[in-house]
């Protein structure tokens, strides 16, 4: 691993809290009964998205303890675990489709199109493993858009508008800053260029869908 990233995993751990105050109100809250969860399909995503999240903590610590051996079998394990987590979301989609709100389809569709983007491009150059580690950075933002979208309308009572937009600059300021710092270190930010744009084209599809 490049030596500026020597500390990648542990920011990767803020998923952890972030992920607990996100899901605290919907999910945690209800343990153990889960008597308000309508759809089993909820725990299934859960838990699924639970082992992406580990996956993608983990990961960098392997590298930097020179753990490649484990790394790459871990990685060979993802091929498993992120199709998973893909049809995991299909259940979302179609109950959001037959809500009274189908346009909230948008979130896990533009979630997982993202995740499938940036996680596909990782494995085309996963032999290119300063591009490859870009683009995993890249696809572990898009676990962001989901938590903060949580935590600032269940705690603290934002709109669906000024929720989007909040998440949506800080994912975009966090790749710039990337951008940024590749520049400063003179190495490739190409795949947080791609991020940005990919990011951009989610934001203007929310608003077409929301605000026109």
């Amino acid at each position: 691993m490049e030596k500026k990233y020597i500390h990648l995993g542990y920011f990767f751990l803020l998923f952890i809290p972030l992920v607990f105050l996100g899901f605290y109100k919907t999910y945690f809250i209800q343990f153990p009964t889960f008597k308000h969860i309508k759809h089993n399909y909820t725990h299934v995503h859960f838990a699924i998205a639970t082992v992406w999240v580990l996956l993608i903590i983990v990961q960098p610590f392997l590298i930097v303890n020179r753990k490649i051996a484990w790394h790459r079998k871990l990685g060979k394990l993802s091929y498993i675990i992120f199709p998973l987590l893909i049809l995991s979301f299909i259940p979302l989609v179609i109950n959001n489709l037959n809500s009274d709100s189908p346009k909230d389809a948008f979130f896990p569709i533009g979630d997982g199109t993202l995740l499938v983007l940036f996680y596909s491009l990782a494995i085309y150059y996963r032999k290119k493993s300063t591009v490859h580690m870009r683009y995993m950075i890249a696809a572990a933002l898009v676990l962001f858009g989901p938590t903060v979208g949580r935590i600032l309308p269940n705690l603290l009572d934002f709109g669906r508008i000024a929720t989007q937009n909040i998440q949506f600059a800080i994912i975009q300021a966090i790749l710039i800053a990337l951008v940024l710092f590749d520049m400063k270190n003179k190495r490739k930010y190409f795949p947080y260029l791609i991020a940005i744009a990919g990011w951009c084209v989610h934001q203007f599809v929310f608003y077409c869908l929301f605000l026109f």
